[in-house]
């Protein structure tokens, strides 16, 4: 077990991460090495990750929901879609490949990223039409995939649920709020079944979760402060970023 001295980065590395995660997702991406690097088990890893991103994930969904980033009607249809898929996911990783499942992810996210730099306005603008069938036909089993694929495998779920919303119409800080609200569930269950598994490092996930929590307040007020074409540019740092760790984990 390492000593208290690890929260002397761990803590700030938890800061960061929380900014970029509130910004365009990818968060784990940090908080995930920075775990193993402290010598914890994966399975210690794993729990206490999520242990610190309910944190992160509530305090960026709580900025962006005071400010009305939220499209609480169509996000609550997403959450139970959601958690099933996260559950079905995390039943799943038994019967994959882990390794090959990273890599088609990799190739999918930096595509995703491709288009949404290549196409100059997507997500600069508000063009969210409500819930009509074909949000919905988008969205519902969107929600579900990403869910499942957060079960499974979890980095970069934050920057999928984006993309999704962006292509629902939503500019990119509504997305972002969106996507934290959705997140901020499935993490929360995820966190009652690790919790009950008894793997988490309580004394290193809460100073690390409050500071995910306040990187995360300063990132999503950041976020709607410079609007969508700073959203945009952060978006293309992560996917390179989740890419790298799918890549190279």
């Amino acid at each position: 077990m390492p000593g208290p001295d690890v929260l002397l980065y761990g803590v700030p590395l938890a800061f960061v991460a929380g900014f970029i995660d509130a910004v365009a997702g990818g968060g784990g991406t940090i908080t995930l090495p920075t775990l193993f690097l402290m010598g914890l088990t994966p399975p210690q890893v794993v729990a206490t990750n999520k242990l610190l991103a309910i944190f992160g994930s509530g305090s960026a969904t709580v900025q962006y929901a005071r400010k009305g980033h939220i499209e609480w009607p169509l996000v609550g249809r997403l959450i139970p879609l959601a958690l099933v898929g996260s559950a079905l996911g995390a039943y799943l990783v038994h019967f994959v490949d882990p390794a090959a499942f990273r890599t088609l992810v990799a190739v999918v996210i930096l595509g995703v990223g491709t288009l949404v730099l290549l196409n100059k306005r997507f997500g600069l603008d508000d063009r969210y039409p409500g819930l009509t069938a074909r949000v919905l036909a988008l969205t519902l089993p969107g929600a579900f995939i990403v869910g499942m694929y957060d079960g499974f495998l979890g980095p970069g779920t934050g920057t999928f649920l984006m993309f999704l919303f962006a292509l629902s119409g939503f500019n990119l800080v509504r997305a972002s709020g969106n996507a934290r609200a959705i997140n901020f569930a499935t993490n929360l269950g995820a966190f009652v079944f690790f919790l009950i598994g008894g793997q988490m490092v309580f004394w290193i996930g809460l100073p690390m979760g409050v500071a995910n929590a306040l990187g995360a307040a300063l990132g999503a007020r950041m976020a709607m402060l410079r609007g969508s074409a700073f959203v945009k540019w952060m978006y293309a740092v992560i996917v390179l970023l989740v890419a790298a760790r799918l890549l190279f984990a």
